[in-house]
């Protein structure tokens, strides 16, 4: 099943350097049943995307918590999309949430996805909101939908090391 970890820059350093990734809580996103049938409508590519959205929206949440913590943080959402077995759902969390059944390794990794140097402004304002916009704080969802408009550039697996180096 093809599946989208949401990461930071240092998750994708570690990613780099350690050969696997280990989501956070094992959570990931993917196009399951309940995304299926929450949108009605859509063909396999719009469900993917939506899911892989979802997965950049909690890539901001790990921003948000490692700039409390004063991790020196690059504010880039970024989603690794890979290919995995033994994924089971996890309605509790969010229609598309899903729970990994450990570390993914890097050569099922599909692709990367991140933001470009100019979204890195409205992703730092949206990491300091993002629990004010899921409490419906208009303001914050303004803010949160500013980082949102920018699309994640893709990136194939094997351009990691080039794409880190570069940043």
């Amino acid at each position: 099943m093809r599946v989208y970890i949401p990461a930071t820059v240092a998750i994708l350093r570690r990613l780099d350097a350690d050969g696997e990734l280990v989501a956070v809580n094992n959570t990931a996103f993917a196009l399951t049943p309940a995304l299926r049938e929450y949108y009605n409508a859509g063909s396999a590519d719009e469900l993917e995307y939506a899911a892989m959205l979802e997965a950049a929206r909690a890539s901001l949440r790990l921003i948000a918590t490692e700039l409390a913590q004063d991790v020196p943080a690059l504010p880039r959402r970024a989603v690794v999309s890979a290919d995995v077995d033994g994924v089971t759902p996890r309605p509790d969390l969010d229609h598309a949430a899903v729970r990994l059944s450990g570390p993914v390794p890097l050569k099922v990794v599909a692709a990367v996805h991140m933001d470009t140097p100019e979204a890195e402004d409205a992703v730092r304002a949206a990491a300091a909101v993002i629990d004010a916009a899921d409490m419906g704080d208009p303001d914050a969802e303004f803010t949160l939908g500013s980082a949102e408009d920018h699309e994640l550039s893709w990136y194939a697996a094997q351009e990691l090391p080039f794409l880190l180096d570069l940043l």
